[in-house]
């Protein structure tokens, strides 16, 4: 009698099929949740865009500083400025009124003279 030998059958079709896409959801994990997905990515850049425009503001308000140390530095006036509108400084001679709450009663502060 013949023997006959056991011939292995190749896996079905679907087996390929399902190992591919295991390997693809796989790789395709860090992409939409991982470390560096892309909802990270969204994150981090309206930080920097908040960052960039935080950063235009202290500019703009570090110039402005800048200015008015310029000015101090170099004018009377404008010292004399700074020490109105913060101190409530006025000069000899003048009167300093101040009028308190809303409507038309205001009652004017003694006279200062420095």
């Amino acid at each position: 009698m013949k023997r006959l030998l056991a011939v292995q059958s190749w896996p079905t079709p679907r087996l390929p099929a399902m190992v591919c896409a295991l390997l693809i959801i796989a790789l395709q994990y860090p992409l939409w949740l991982g470390h560096g997905s892309l909802h990270r990515v969204h994150v981090l850049e309206r930080q920097l865009a908040e960052e960039r425009t935080r950063n235009a503001q202290q500019r703009a308000h570090n110039t402005a500083l800048a200015a008015e140390v310029r000015d101090l530095g170099t004018g009377s006036d404008a010292i004399e400025e700074r020490a109105r509108a913060d101190l409530g400084m006025v000069r000899d001679g003048e009167t300093w009124f101040r009028y308190s709450g809303g409507g038309n009663q205001s009652v004017p502060a003694p006279s200062q003279h420095r």
